[in-house]
């Protein structure tokens, strides 16, 4: 089981140079982005702490995520690209050509059209026509929550699928089914963000933390040591085979700060 955030030592504190999050319900609660989120993250900045975030948001909000707020990156649609805004302007970087990906795309909506005439109750996602790769399925975004047995028969019933021969990748986050085709992953990304934005040779994995909530966070989870549950994660540890090492004692973007106001702290003293 997760320790709480008590148990997490000076020395694992001070080793953190690089914090990736996820954003729904890790950054934001109940569909808002708490003021102690963002007052949070400008002094993990501060405090020369690189925060990328790594969702399965869609490419309109990585676009706004990556602009506005105080973020070293974003790692957008579960890893099919990331975007940066930094000295040098702003670019998006996609692991395959882009009008290659909005191909796969297409196709991928065709599918899971005919499976989704199964359940009738059941949409893509209203921010489907932002996204550059992959394919939402709405659970839980400005709707209520699709029931857990439904939801898991859905996800097994993609997962079922191919695509040109490819098996379809899914995962289930709070709010949605992500869907998509090719190899990436928050964790197949991220290291390619760190190999890209870090000197990776001398990085050790005890100076890359990870936050999250959700199911989608699980490989996040198993690659790294030093990795956080905000505490409405409670409802699905059971089903997740790696837990968070710790966890807070508030929800979403509420844990987030309480996780970021401890790292800042420490980071001060230097």
């Amino acid at each position: 089981m997760p320790k709480p955030l008590t148990a997490l030592s000076h020395a694992q504190v001070k080793e953190i140079k690089w914090l990736l999050t996820d954003v729904d319900d890790t950054l934001t609660w109940e569909g808002q982005l708490p003021p102690e989120t963002l007052e949070a993250l400008g002094k993990l900045k501060d405090a020369g702490i690189c925060v990328v975030a790594v969702t399965g948001a869609c490419a309109g909000w990585c676009d706004q995520i990556a602009k506005m707020w105080p973020v070293h990156g974003v790692i957008g649609e579960n890893g099919a690209f990331w975007m940066q805004k930094n000295e040098a302007g702003f670019h998006t970087h996609s692991l395959i050509p882009m009008d290659k990906m909005r191909s796969q795309q297409q196709a991928l909506i065709e599918l899971l059209e005919q499976v989704l005439e199964r359940y009738p109750d059941i949409e893509f996602a209203n921010d489907q026509g932002f996204r550059y790769c992959d394919v939402a399925i709405n659970l839980g975004q400005d709707r209520e929550q699709v029931d857990t047995e439904i939801a898991t028969r859905l996800l097994n019933d993609i997962l079922q699928l191919s695509l040109d021969e490819q098996p379809l990748k899914a995962t289930q986050s709070s709010i949605h089914i992500n869907v998509w085709v090719g190899e990436h992953s928050k964790r197949y990304t991220s290291e390619k963000y760190l190999k890209h934005n870090a000197d990776f040779v001398d990085l050790r994995l005890e100076n890359i933390g990870y936050i999250g909530d959700s199911l989608n966070d699980e490989s996040m989870f198993e690659w790294l040591p030093t990795t956080f549950g905000v505490s409405n994660i409670h409802s699905i540890l059971q089903k997740l085979s790696t837990q968070p090492a710790f966890i807070t004692k508030s929800p979403g973007g509420y844990g987030f700060a309480e996780l970021a106001n401890i790292i800042s702290a420490e980071m001060r003293k230097n």
